[in-house]
């Protein structure tokens, strides 16, 4: 048995659009991989995710599902999280959140996969600084597998790329930013063991501002007025992520490879 295994990391979904247009491509393309990871925290009309919408995303094949700061959005959250076994909210929080800021998953072929979700400090509301519970969370799962996944929710371009390298000095093999949900081209190898971008994108209406209804968002731009967000048209869905390839007997990625592709919908709102 090939001791290598293939990671999908799907960018933050972003609605209905964002949840349909995860199921139409992983029904083409998921059989493809070993294991599924995608960010939901905006997977509930853009905040938040209900029950209903975990239990949807978990049929489409997902593994884990990892959050950041509107993981909070939907106050029913409190009263299944504790239950949400693919569901992992950021590690940062204070001691005492419902949840678990870390999770290791086994897939398929018997592998074990180590998923952990942070929330950067830099121009996002004051949190615990992530980076001595992170590592110290890296080495408490690495006494059960050597792959290590980071979902670094941040703002910040530079804090996304410091914490890809202390990750990587820690042993991680990936790093994945998200929160910004504009894919960035900058995939790379960090020290050739950890795959990194500094933001994978988001899975949502393709016409749309980072997932929502432009004239909406343009209006509370231009007005400065707190103007209710919707969510953009899900006749034109856009999937971002990434793919990688990870060593699961020393945990170093071998690749990464992102994904940008606009699925038609029209039909589906017809």
């Amino acid at each position: 048995m090939s001791e290598k295994t293939k990671i999908l990391f799907l960018g933050d979904i972003v609605g209905r659009p964002g949840r349909h247009g995860v199921r139409k491509f992983l029904e083409k393309n998921g059989s493809g991989y070993d294991f599924i990871i995608a960010n939901v925290e905006n997977a509930s009309h853009g905040y938040g995710l209900t029950r209903r919408n975990y239990e949807e995303i978990s049929s489409f094949g997902i593994d884990a599902m990892t959050s950041g700061n509107h993981i909070w959005d939907r106050k029913e959250i409190f009263e299944y999280i504790n239950d949400a076994d693919k569901l992992i909210r950021p590690l940062n929080f204070p001691e005492g959140a419902p949840g678990v800021g870390s999770g290791v998953f086994k897939t398929e072929k018997g592998f074990l996969i180590g998923v952990i979700n942070i929330l950067g400090v830099v121009f996002m509301s004051p949190l615990i600084p992530p980076w001595e519970l992170l590592k110290k969370e890296i080495e408490k799962l690495k006494e059960k597998t050597p792959v290590i996944i980071l979902d670094c929710h941040a703002e910040a371009t530079a804090e996304k790329m410091s914490c890809g390298y202390i990750a990587a000095k820690q042993g991680a093999s990936a790093v994945i930013g998200t929160h910004t949900h504009v894919q960035t081209a900058d995939e790379t190898l960090l020290k050739n063991t950890t795959a990194y971008i500094t933001d994978a994108g988001f899975c949502g209406s393709q016409r749309s501002v980072i997932g929502m209804d432009v004239d909406t968002s343009v209006e509370r731009l231009v007005k400065a007025l707190p103007v209710r967000l919707e969510v953009g048209p899900m006749d034109r869905v856009q999937i971002n992520g990434v793919e990688f390839v990870v060593d699961c007997k020393t945990g170093h990625a071998e690749s990464i490879v992102r994904i940008n592709e606009v699925l038609n919908l029209k039909e589906e709102v017809s």
